[in-house]
């Protein structure tokens, strides 16, 4: 299983070399993105130097931090299940001797491999020179970090294949795709952190999954939550990779009993 789940990240890998181009300009989108968001904040702290506990130098890396693990966890699983059902392509996936699950997972896994190399790194060394981004909180921090960035690729990579069995039943999930996209972004942290969510919101993203995605790794670089909170942050978002993982095997069974498909 090991083997056969590396062969098709080595595969996802290949496939994005003949997109790299795009990644080049992506690294061009994510600074615009960072730029935007630099601006806007140092508008706010004008203000009140002080705003939502964060000076502006943390802020400032909170969202080159966000935007950079971004950059790799980001994959579209979802999208090529949706067309790849619509087209036929699916019954080739099916009929090989493997988990459908784990041939989209770790062509993303692939894929992740390639942006950190092409998108990720590039896009962090721009950020770094241009920006006045803090380092982490110590080494320990940022091992941790990585530790959960690591489980970010794998948190979105499980949410997204369960989106994408969605498409087995629906005729389109284009409207789906887009609520997913502008939820994840939001409730992750990306957009604004967490923290500064209204008491409601912020004790239902408590417990979902999104929070992980972004908040947690980003909490953690900056060293803003406790040692204690860091390991029960982590726990809770491999329960979530479990969870969400055991959810799309699940999920995948009981959707494939009937395929229509519209190509081939």
């Amino acid at each position: 299983m090991q083997s056969v789940a590396l062969e098709f990240a080595r595969i996802g890998f290949l496939n994005m070399l003949a997109f790299r181009l795009r990644y080049y300009t992506g690294v061009i989108t994510y600074f615009i993105n960072v730029t935007v968001y630099y601006f806007i904040w140092r508008a706010i702290y004008q203000v009140d130097p002080g705003f939502a506990g964060f000076s502006f130098a943390q802020m400032t890396t909170y969202v080159a931090v966000g935007w950079i693990i971004r950059s790799m966890y980001f994959n579209n699983i979802d999208s090529e299940m949706a067309e790849d059902i619509l087209e036929g392509k699916i019954t080739m996936v099916m009929i090989k001797p493997v988990s459908v699950q784990w041939s989209y997972i770790s062509r993303a896994l692939g894929e992740s491999a390639f942006r950190l190399c092409l998108l990720t790194t590039p896009t962090a060394l721009l950020l770094g020179l241009i920006f006045p981004v803090l380092a982490p909180a110590s080494a320990a921090h940022f091992a941790a970090f990585l530790a959960a960035v690591a489980g970010s690729v794998l948190l979105v990579a499980a949410l997204n294949f369960a989106v994408g069995c969605c498409a087995v039943r629906l005729t389109s999930i284009l409207g789906l795709l887009r609520a997913k996209f502008w939820a994840q972004d939001l409730l992750s942290g990306v957009l604004v952190p967490v923290t500064l969510f209204p008491a409601p919101l912020r004790l239902v993203s408590r417990w979902l999954p999104f929070e992980h995605i972004g908040f947690t790794p980003m909490a953690i670089y900056l060293g803003r939550i406790s040692w204690r909170q860091t390991a029960e942050a982590l726990a809770l978002e491999a329960f979530w990779i479990v969870a969400l993982l055991a959810f799309g095997a699940w999920f995948w069974r009981a959707m494939s009993r009937r395929i229509m498909v519209h190509g081939g």
